[in-house]
């Protein structure tokens, strides 16, 4: 350490103090005794909504009301008739079950199932798959 030069150290005192009493301190039992002893005037106030739990319900009530004038009637859009049967029609023509012909394309046999019953919500990846697996076009026949 050669070169810094003396070291020197401040020796004044450093006080510290007591926090004044926040809001929670003031409500405490003990002061608020205390302040009734001696004579204080001390306000009490019961909150509106104390003991329930309006604060986490009030929003919903919008919410329910918007949800109970919804008449919109919202569904999936599902297979229509047209390319259920004309994948059915192509699998047939084939002579492909729905295992093997879902084992082509790399899914599995439920979706086959599903197209072909009218449940699935279509995707043009699998519809795609489906066309180059059964070499027909099922898209545009229009």
């Amino acid at each position: 350490m050669a070169g810094i030069g003396p070291i020197s150290q401040d020796w004044e005192p450093v006080v510290i103090r007591k926090k004044a009493p926040n809001a929670a301190a003031k409500k405490d039992e003990k002061v608020v005794n205390a302040a009734r002893r001696a004579g204080a005037e001390i306000e009490t106030l019961k909150k509106s909504t104390a003991g329930t739990n309006k604060a986490a319900s009030s929003s919903t009530t919008l919410n329910t009301r918007k949800l109970d004038e919804e008449t919109e009637n919202l569904a999936h859009e599902r297979v229509p008739t047209e390319l259920k049967k004309a994948i059915m029609q192509a699998r047939m023509d084939k002579k492909l079950t729905q295992a093997q012909l879902a084992q082509m394309i790399n899914e599995k046999p439920q979706i086959i199932q599903e197209y072909e019953s009218g449940k699935a919500i279509p995707n043009q990846q699998i519809i795609g798959k489906l066309e180059r697996a059964l070499g027909c076009k099922l898209r545009g026949k229009k």
